[in-house]
């Protein structure tokens, strides 16, 4: 049975905003326009045996057409049912869709664009992208905790990559409500999606030195940094594959016995102390010009630029060739250098030590004391670092 129009002298206490108008059309025997009866049709004052066949809900900001006066009144009645409830919002009902889950998730990529590392942007638009394509402009208040759960659930991928995809949505929706795009209470609860990380298999100490032995028979003739490399990997447990890499001569401080990590995932500069083994064996090395990469291809090897930068995988590429000459199978670079000296650290260290020399969390209030810092990671690596690396890099020819 279609629904019928609440009469006017019910609706009396509630909420008389808004009407039903003719759309473009007026009496066509006398034009006058068209008035609501409060029933069930707009008719002329005049001329009660003329309806209006167009109509139109206008409600402030609002402006609906609809082909029927029944239509146009029960949306009516659902905005002053609205408005008298608390819950009327406008921009459920703009033609721009301003509350659009598209349309909002597009908007959070751009500012993410420019406030995250370029891989972790990727990540970040290719899960929002899934979520896009599943919800499209559906309203953002229309989403809740079955719709995220269903979402997440259909993916079929990992449970690591569908918890990173709850995380994405999760940092979604609360940049919504830091831009007062939705309330409080209009924050969705979020599954909890439980999984365990893949273990990296790690090596002891002794096999580590004989990897980095092998690397520096197979290597050091073709350049020596790639030993070096790999040996501070070992040694500077806080630097990970990746930044190692990107440091350019600049970022090597032989005065004050430091390296700098510019870029480091954790979004801060890293300011790692050097050993003194090692500011020695930066000493005899031939140094470039500023800007200049300092793990950089030397003349005569392969199809690389000279003075072009270590590719992300050239390091690994040596380490699996050590291991694969030695018959070690199953370890990459990461868990090799810096996993298994963490994991060896155990035996002289306490855990908040190894913490502080991983660089995984900084005391704030302890940066102030930075020559102290420094001392105290000496220590550290100073037990991480490989026993036979000290003057290797003193004997190559010439």
């Amino acid at each position: 049975m279609p629904p019928v129009a609440i009469p006017l002298q019910d609706r009396i206490g509630f909420c008389m905003k808004g009407g039903i108008y003719a759309y473009r059309e007026k009496c066509p025997i006398c034009g006058s326009s068209f008035k609501d009866n409060g029933r069930n049709a707009l008719v002329c004052p005049n001329h009660p045996n003329q309806k209006a066949t167009r109509f139109q809900v206008k409600f402030g900001k609002i402006c609906h057409r609809f082909k029927s006066y029944e239509a146009a009144s029960r949306f009516l009645t659902g905005l002053r049912y609205k408005t008298d409830e608390g819950s009327f919002d406008e921009r459920d009902y703009r033609k721009d869709l301003p509350l659009s889950f598209q349309n909002l998730a597009e908007k959070w990529l751009r500012v993410k664009k420019e406030s995250v590392r370029p891989k972790t942007y990727r990540n970040l638009r290719n899960d929002i992208g899934k979520a896009i394509a599943c919800w499209g402009h559906r309203n953002i208040k229309e989403i809740g905790y079955a719709e995220i759960e269903d979402f997440i659930l259909e993916q079929n991928v990992s449970q690591k990559t569908r918890h990173n995809i709850c995380s994405c949505l999760h940092d979604f929706w609360t940049w919504l409500l830091k831009r007062r795009v939705i309330k409080l209470h209009e924050f969705p609860e979020f599954p909890e999606i439980k999984y365990e990380l893949r273990y990296r298999r790690v090596i002891d100490k002794e096999t580590q030195e004989r990897v980095l032995d092998e690397i520096w028979g197979i290597s050091h003739k073709v350049n020596p940094k790639i030993w070096l490399g790999i040996k501070w990997l070992c040694t500077y447990i806080s630097i990970r594959p990746g930044e190692l890499i990107k440091i350019n001569e600049e970022h090597i401080d032989l005065k004050n016995g430091y390296l700098f990590i510019p870029t480091p995932k954790e979004k801060k500069a890293k300011n790692v102390p050097l050993l003194e083994e090692d500011i020695k064996i930066l000493e005899a090395l031939p140094r470039g010009f500023p800007k200049m990469p300092f793990f950089r291809h030397e003349k005569g090897n392969g199809a690389a630029k000279p003075g072009s930068r270590f590719g992300k995988d050239y390091l690994y590429k040596w380490w699996k060739r050590a291991c694969k000459n030695l018959g070690i199978e199953g370890v990459d670079l990461y868990g090799g250098t810096r996993h298994s000296s963490a994991m060896a650290l155990r035996k002289y260290r306490t855990p908040e030590e190894i913490k502080r020399a991983t660089m995984h969390s900084t005391n704030k209030a302890f940066e102030r004391y930075f020559q102290i810092e420094g001392d105290e990671l000496r220590k550290v690596y100073s037990d991480s670092k490989p026993s036979r690396s000290s003057g290797k890099i003193f004997k190559i020819p010439g």
